[in-house]
């Protein structure tokens, strides 16, 4: 007997029982309680069938149904000094355990994680998540985040590397390991998205290129004449002065927090260059 024939014949048997202490038909009883068990089983049937589309189409809008390692394998011998590199650097720390304050591979914590996997590829970040996302340039919405972004959430608490296809990878607790999940936050949940390294593959990494990149967001009409205790930068390497990018000085006429964002950009490509 089926699960439904099942609870047809007992419900049968209570309306029977009912219908002879209240007087009431017992065919009819059975009757109705019949239609009810099959109704319900057919929406039951319906809502299930109707789940099972919802979750289906849910999942092929937000990835393309590639498993981690081949998602990861897409970064495998990437362009040094470029977003997919940045995720190949950290795809390494794969399954090492988190431990708060770690950065190294015997247990790391998220922003532990983001400082070693940059520090592979010789560039120098900040240690906490609060002050790794002030680096770099802020990324509109998650509809233009690029592999090698940095995610940040919680307020600045929680901080991880976006791969594309809808996932991240990061360190998230004590307990887990470094590893790679579906992207569930909405830009809602995201505090800022910061891109600190180009994110495609060109030929070379030009610091030149990141530096002017990090500029436009002034305009042009103001940017970096020194830093920190006032050091200039004489030149980039062999693409000439800062003259040539068009810059004025962090200290004039729309600096800001604009300009700080670009000088620590800066600083960021003349480190991967050697021309500090």
């Amino acid at each position: 007997m089926s699960g439904v024939a099942a609870v047809q014949a007992r419900m049968a048997e209570i309306s029977a029982r009912i219908a002879m202490v209240s007087g009431a038909t017992p065919s009819a009883a059975i009757a109705v309680s019949s239609r009810d068990v099959n109704s319900s089983a057919r929406s039951d049937a319906a809502f299930a069938a109707a789940l099972d589309t919802a979750v289906a189409g849910t999942a092929s809008s937000s990835s393309s149904g590639l498993s981690t390692s081949e998602l990861l394998a897409r970064f495998t011998g990437a362009q040094g000094g470029t977003g997919a590199a940045f995720v190949a650097s950290a795809s390494k720390y794969l399954g090492v355990p988190y431990v708060w304050g770690g950065e190294d591979a015997t247990g790391m914590d998220c922003s532990g994680l983001i400082q070693r996997a940059f520090a592979d590829m010789g560039v120098s970040v900040p240690r906490t998540a609060r002050e790794q996302m002030k680096v770099g340039t802020e990324v509109g919405s998650l509809a233009q985040a690029q592999p090698g972004d940095l995610i940040v959430t919680r307020g600045g608490a929680h901080i991880a590397i976006y791969l594309g296809d809808n996932k991240i990878l990061h360190a998230p607790r004590p307990g887990e390991q470094v590893s790679v999940r579906e992207l569930f936050e909405t830009d809602a949940d995201i505090d800022t998205i910061r891109r600190v390294v180009p994110a495609g593959s060109a030929p070379g990494f030009d610091a030149a290129q990141v530096a002017a990149t990090a500029a436009a967001g002034l305009g042009g009409s103001a940017a970096l004449g020194g830093l920190g205790t006032g050091g200039v930068f004489a030149g980039l390497g062999t693409a000439g002065s800062l003259a040539r990018l068009g810059m004025g000085s962090l200290g004039g006429p729309g600096g800001g927090a604009a300009a700080m964002a670009a000088a620590e950009q800066a600083r960021l490509a003349l480190g991967l260059s050697g021309a500090i």
